[in-house]
Parts: structure tokens; sequence; C-alpha cells
């Protein structure tokens, strides 16, 4: 059954899709498209709402975040490298090519890259988690830059980074630790690659996890519930706004979208990543209309 909602807002099935775990999402307004990865799979998707289907292409390795570029390519995470690609106008050819740029962590086997976005200034921040069932917090954050290259960030050590994203003035960084269940924010430099004042944003419930956010125009932190089916809204001091319930268990990472920036969408994990029974459209894209709610462009990375 649809999760009811107040009136005015509308909640529906965008896509139905079988991935793994459909992550990455991200909007690209100049082509009016969807884009994500099936990260298991080593695929990439790219989507125009309405479309019947999506187009794919493979992947030498598995992608855990993208990022357009100011040059029109694409910055691709794959899991032991940046790597830049061309990003297609039409259908996706079936192997996307892809240049390395620098690698990540190479001598460290046990992580690979997860999470990333841009923030305001067109760097891109990212975090690398473990890639093994070892639960040991040795994952960092990172911001790359064309001027300076790789920057390690001064944050606490994770299992699982996520949820990475930015206030509208870039002076605050928001980012999750999957394994301890909580989102916390921190003061944030763009030009000096330096953090601050890392403090609590949000404390999650047993069995829930934060795994993706996303910023409004507002300020307002939606984050995407793992384990808990939900889609959260937060004040930019931690406060619940409001919590829509998914008809997945596993939802991803959510992105704005659309004309306006009208359309919050969410990826979603299929039951294989899950690892029980899962919905009927476990792997999906779902989109959340909401009156009056808009998203924040994404700065394109700065690869002059």
């Amino acid at each position: 059954m649809a999760p009811t909602l107040p009136e005015g807002e509308a909640l529906r099935l965008a896509l139905p899709h079988r991935a793994a775990l459909g992550d990455g999402l991200l909007w690209q307004p100049g082509a009016a498209r969807w884009w994500w990865s099936d990260v298991p799979a080593a695929t990439l998707y790219a989507w125009t709402d309405g479309a019947p289907a999506a187009h794919a292409c493979r992947l030498p390795d598995r992608a855990g975040s993208l990022a357009f570029c100011r040059s029109g390519r694409m910055l691709v995470g794959l899991a032991k490298w940046l790597c830049y690609a061309a990003a297609p106008a039409g259908t996706l050819p079936a192997r996307l090519p892809l240049s390395p740029v620098v690698a990540v962590d190479p001598a460290e086997p046990r992580t690979r890259v997860g999470d990333g976005r841009t923030d305001r200034a067109g760097n891109f921040v990212f975090g690398t988690r473990m890639d093994g069932a070892e639960p040991r917090a040795i994952g960092s954050f990172y911001q790359f830059s064309q001027r300076h290259g790789l920057r390690r960030l001064a944050l606490p050590a994770t299992t699982l980074a996520g949820s990475i994203c930015f206030s509208p003035d870039g002076g605050t960084m928001y980012f999750g630790d999957a394994q301890a269940r909580r989102l916390l924010r921190c003061d944030y430099d763009a030009a000096n690659a330096q953090v601050a004042d890392v403090r609590p944003f949000a404390q999650l419930a047993e069995g829930v996890r934060p795994h993706g956010a996303v910023v409004d125009s507002e300020g307002c932190l939606w984050s995407a519930e793992w384990g808990g089916g939900r889609l959260t809204r937060y004040d930019p001091d931690g406060i619940v706004l409001r919590s829509h319930r998914l008809p997945v268990e596993y939802p991803t990472r959510p992105a704005f979208g659309g004309p306006a920036l009208e359309h919050l969408l969410v990826g979603s994990a299929g039951p294989r990543v899950a690892g029980r029974p899962a919905a009927s459209h476990a792997g999906s894209l779902f989109q959340l209309t909401m009156p009056g709610v808009r998203g924040l462009a994404d700065t394109l990375f700065n690869d002059d």
C-alpha cells in the first residue's frame, strides 16, 4: 500500500528497476537526465523522466559517486580511482571509456570510494568505506581539485562514509557515519580543505543508518534512512521537520531534479544487497513532489 501523504504532496514510482544497489543519483540539468550507478554490477545508468527504461553501460569497476564538470565531462569515483569520462548525450555505449586522474588509497585494499559530491566552490568531496565485512573504522574523507589534487580532510575515521552535502553558503559540511547510525556537521573551508568544530547533527534509531543526503533551497537536509524506509527532512539545526515513508526499506541517495528542481528522487537497494526479502519495487527510483520545496543546483566540478 502506498504511504499516505499530506494534501498536495505526491509519491510515485518513477522508474521500475532492479538495481542491486542504485546509488550516486545525480541530475544533469543541461541534458535533463538522471544518472546513477548500480554499484555491485559496475554499471552506469542514464534516464530521461518518462522514458520506459534507462540506458546502461558497463564500467571497469564499481562506481560510488559521480559529478558533472564545467567542461561537460563527468568525474567518476571508481573503487580506487577518480576518473574523467565523456557524458554521452544519447544512448550510452556498451562500455564507458574512462581516463584515470588520481589513485585513492592505493596501498589500502580494504577501502573503496563511496559517496561524494561537489562543494559550493566546485571541488569534489568524497569518502571511502570498508570494502569487506571487517567492521573497522579506516575510511577517510577527501577533497579533490585540479589545483591541489587530493587533500585529506581532518574528519573522524569511519566505516561507511556517506551523506556528504553542503549548506547553501558552503560553510557547513554534513556527513554520515553509517555504522554509528549518526549524521554529523562541521565548519568547512573549501579553499584550504580544512574542517573545524565537528559536532553531532542527528542520531538514528537502532537498525537504521544514514545512507545519502541532499540539501534543499531552504538549507534543510533530506536523509535517506537505510533500513528505515524513510526520507527525513531536518532543519539546519538537526530538528526533524517531516518524515516520508517509502515503499522500500533500503533507500540510498536522494537528489533534486526537474526544470525547477521541484522533484526529489531517491534510489534504492534490491534484495541481493539487503540480504533479506524485499519489497516488489526494491532497486527502483521513486519521486516525491512537495509544493514549495525546491532543490539547489549542484556546483559543477572545476576541471579547468
